[in-house]
């Protein structure tokens, strides 16, 4: 019986997974933004099974990955990119980082899908981690997929006990997941084409960054107007 050899298994891996993460990183920064507000609207409009009030109300920080792309074949990989926004010492929300999520699998997997992630940090320990730049989920900081609804009645011990919260679209639905060992990384190239040359993370977040343009923004106040709802 015929055999394919595992490191033709490999190559053939790698000929799908990285024109696929290739193409999918040349979404430019302003479309970026306009994803992740769709993907804020389209989740919020739905009470019922949206992130829960009075978590969004007491969040630190909130970032939004639209369309993440996940490709696998042996091996797999993820990646997409998104905005952060911070909420400052007077409750409003800061303008957003780009950032970047990456992450890789092993075993046997086929396909490719694409999934829109939000995370809402619930602690300053994981705000100040993306201020310096990157870290893990699960490992820099307790993950956990997140309850939806009305309140966070619903959250069990272990997702209370968690410093992220994780949720997931895909294919209409939406859901706390777990994503453990995902890396989320400022993207310092589209910070740059945004903001001028020379902006930090900490610098935006904390108001120092003039002539946004409108689809980021958008973001932000899309943020203010979901999380001051009673």
């Amino acid at each position: 019986m015929f055999k394919t050899p595992l490191h033709r298994l490999l190559l053939i891996g790698l000929a799908l997974l990285l024109p696929a993460m290739a193409a999918h990183a040349e979404d430019p920064p302003l479309v970026r933004a306009q994803n992740a507000v769709r993907v804020l609207n389209d989740i919020m409009q739905a009470p019922d099974k949206a992130i829960p009030q009075d978590l969004l109300r007491d969040a630190r920080a909130i970032a939004v990955i639209p369309d993440m792309l996940k490709v696998g074949f042996v091996f797999g990989g993820r990646r997409g990119e998104g905005l952060i926004s911070v909420k400052g010492p007077d409750g409003t929300w800061s303008n957003p980082s780009f950032i970047s999520m990456t992450g890789g699998s092993v075993g046997f997997q086929v396909g490719v899908s694409s999934t829109d992630v939000i995370l809402v940090f619930r602690t300053q320990r994981g705000v100040d981690s993306i201020v310096r730049g990157k870290f893990t989920l699960g490992a820099d900081a307790s993950a956990a997929a997140g309850p939806v609804g009305r309140t966070t009645s619903a959250s069990t011990d272990e997702q209370m006990k968690a410093e992220i919260y994780s949720y997931s679209r895909s294919r209409g639905l939406f859901a706390g997941v777990a994503i453990d060992g995902a890396a989320l990384r400022i993207d310092y190239d589209a910070n740059e084409a945004v903001y001028g040359a020379g902006i930090t993370p900490r610098r935006i977040f904390e108001g120092g960054v003039s002539n946004v343009p409108g689809p980021v923004v958008d973001f932000r106040d899309r943020l203010e107007e979901y999380t001051s709802r009673q």
